[in-house]
């Protein structure tokens, strides 16, 4: 019903988007780092990790980073840890506690599970080190001065995370296991308690007044502690940070492709890809040097479509039809790039094509019954029409890869496809997916999210 609470839904899950994305690239080069899928019982083989790092040193770190990118977004690690807070609005104590003593610890238990492969790599050690003695630094200063006791536990949660992260570092996981379990104890704890703990302050504190004790901030110069407080009050604008470097380039890139008229895109697209189709099939006709490019060229088009759906306003059908179509310009690049049977290809673009129908049917029933769908706000449709809510959500999951629709299983096997000298294919691809899951959700949220369009339903404040 209320307008903050959907935009904070969407920031949460592109959070999420990223780190999902980091674990594929990790398992993208991890399959070429062996030759064959791996296991973690392949991991914990000391012998075969350290002939391999030996030999590939720099694709061993970037792996290792990518685990860490992954950890660090669910784990609401620095720059990325403003979402927990607004992930615990939920209206019932479950959704706090899921969020801010269980979930939260995923990226924690990534680390533990892959510590075998990164354990001898110094300098991700440091990094890993740093990071977590920074956010614990950081969010601590930030649970000090937040006026809600859900802020207060959220950030707190990822204080404690960050000191968790710093014994994975130094290679103490009992003691990290420990802490891990702890933590999500008592933050399950002081959830459940804390309505009534603070119930009880509210009233004790007309009877036994007690004056503001002597902080450590105390003890710094005014200036600076000042500054402190109000840096800490701002949450270090992670927020703003996390816009202006992660969100604001795409919708950057999105808006220069204004020039691309939305109904004009698919009637130059969808001919193309008929053709591209059909070269897949009969390789002999196309130049063998072009058949090299043509994966970059196909991959780069399914970014155009994505990035232009992720900032369309008006059209939501068109939207919806462009991060379909962005999977099917995936599926072409990576068939381009090497000679395999298409199997593996067919059962990733059967939930897309599936899921994509259903979508763009429920969109078009919406339509239909009440004239306007356009993406410049948010309509609230969910009140009036529950089921195609509910019926357009599953659709959403399934072309974005949950493990609902065989896309999950697609989508690595795509990887897999890729070789270990083409990053910029696995960049763009990666990209790709970050993008569509973004755009797939805004269209969700603003059709059928956020208070209604209709006055007749009661409507909260923007602010709210």
């Amino acid at each position: 019903d209320r307008y903050l609470p959907v935009k904070n839904a969407v920031k949460v899950f592109s959070i999420y988007r990223v780190g999902d994305v980091g674990l594929l690239l990790a398992m993208w080069l991890l399959h070429h780092f062996w030759h064959e899928n791996i296991t973690f019982e392949a991991l914990e083989n000391v012998e075969s990790v350290s002939k391999h790092l030996e030999n590939h040193h720099w694709s061993g770190i970037f792996i290792s980073l990518m685990f860490l990118i992954s950890a660090a977004a669910k784990s609401a690690q620095l720059p990325f840890s403003s979402w927990l807070p607004r992930a615990m609005e939920g209206p019932t104590p479950s959704t706090a506690i899921f969020y801010g003593s269980l979930s939260v610890h995923i990226g924690v238990f990534i680390m533990l599970r892959t510590f075998p492969f990164w354990e001898h790599q110094t300098l991700v050690r440091i990094i890993i080190g740093v990071m977590g003695l920074t956010t614990s630094v950081v969010a601590t200063g930030i649970a000090r001065v937040q006026s809600s006791v859900k802020s207060q536990i959220a950030y707190s949660s990822i204080a404690q995370i960050g000191l968790i992260f710093i014994e994975v570092a130094a290679g103490l996981e009992a003691l990290a296991l420990i802490h891990f379990a702890g933590n999500a104890f008592l933050r399950t704890y002081q959830l459940l308690v804390s309505p009534s703990v603070v119930s009880y302050l509210i009233r004790e504190q007309f009877y036994n007044f007690k004056p503001r004790q002597h902080t450590v901030e105390d003890s710094l110069p005014k200036r600076l502690e000042y500054s402190f407080y109000i840096l800490c009050l701002k949450e270090w604008n992670l927020d703003a940070f996390l816009y202006r470097y992660f969100w604001s380039p795409i919708k950057w890139a999105g808006r220069k492709l204004n020039f691309l008229a939305t109904h004009r895109i698919l009637f130059f697209f969808v001919p193309l890809y008929l053709v591209g189709l059909y070269s897949v099939y009969h390789k002999e006709i196309v130049p063998p040097g072009l058949v090299s490019a043509l994966p970059y060229i196909f991959s780069t088009i399914g970014l155009v479509l994505v990035l232009k759906s992720f900032t369309e306003r008006i059209h939501a059908r068109i939207s919806w039809l462009m991060v379909v179509m962005n999977h099917f310009w995936v599926a072409l690049a990576v068939a381009f790039n090497e000679n395999f049977t298409f199997t593996e290809i067919h059962i990733y673009l059967s939930g897309v094509a599936v899921f994509g129908l259903v979508g763009y049917y429920i969109l078009y029933q919406i339509k239909q019954q009440e004239g306007t769908i356009n993406l410049d706000q948010f309509h609230g449709y969910s009140h009036q029409h529950p089921k195609y809510g509910l019926a357009f959500l599953l659709a959403c999951l399934g072309c974005m890869g949950f493990p609902i629709s065989p896309t999950f299983v697609g989508e690595d096997l795509i990887f897999n496809h890729i070789h270990e000298d083409q990053i910029v294919l696995a960049f763009f691809t990666s990209l790709s997916f970050i993008v569509d899951g973004l755009a797939i959700v805004r269209i969700y949220a603003r059709v059928f999210l956020g208070p209604h369009a209709k006055s007749v339903y009661e409507m909260a404040y923007r602010s709210s």
